[in-house]
């Protein structure tokens, strides 16, 4: 494993940048959990205001990808710490593909509900959070694709290890976050089906 040093101004910056990373995580799990809370209010205001229809198995399969993008970024990102930077490379560049494979069949997702009558402007807004959740969770996805294709350009770039492995610490970090938040995201529209 490669030894390297860090003066203290780096260190400092990197603190600040991991809990600024931190901060946007909380601040992002509070917002799905105002928008779980929306979704519970407007729910109990009657029978006539459930989703109605079932999910559609995209979001298993989509479910499926996040979770194995998740167990890729964990290797890249222990791949990096042992300076396998081959295998770092090949590892990031699997997980940004399942990232994009999570990003499509999500968009498969909505054409199903749509297919079904199940569009984001209708009088049940029930359906509508359907959207409004997986719609906000792709935007965070898409951030997260561009964090890892960052990663994958420093390492592509040879920055050095201390700066890789705070890159690819960061990344995993935030991806492992928003592979939870689907988890949550998805249980929770399954059980108010």
């Amino acid at each position: 494993m490669a030894q390297y040093t860090q003066n203290k101004e780096d260190l400092t910056q990197q603190k600040a940048k991991k809990f600024n990373l931190w901060l946007g995580m909380i601040g992002m799990f509070m917002m799905f959990a105002a928008l779980s809370s929306g979704f519970i209010v407007y729910t109990a205001g009657g029978a006539d205001r459930g989703i109605k229809t079932l999910l559609p198995d995209a979001f298993i399969y989509s479910t499926i990808l996040i979770v194995l993008s998740s167990v890729t970024m964990q290797l890249a990102y222990a791949a990096a710490k042992q300076t396998s930077f081959d295998k770092q490379k090949i590892l990031l560049t699997v997980t940004i593909l399942l990232g994009l494979g999570f990003f499509a069949m999500q968009v498969h997702a909505w054409g199903i509900l749509s297919s079904r009558g199940v569009v984001f402007v209708n009088s049940n807004a029930s359906q509508s959070f359907v959207y409004v959740f997986t719609g906000m969770h792709l935007a965070h996805i898409a951030a997260g694709i561009l964090v890892l294709v960052r990663a994958l350009v420093g390492r592509i770039r040879n920055i050095p290890q201390v700066s890789n492995v705070f890159r690819m610490d960061l990344a995993t970090l935030f991806w492992h976050f928003l592979g939870i938040l689907w988890i949550y995201i998805y249980v929770f529209l399954l059980l108010n089906q």
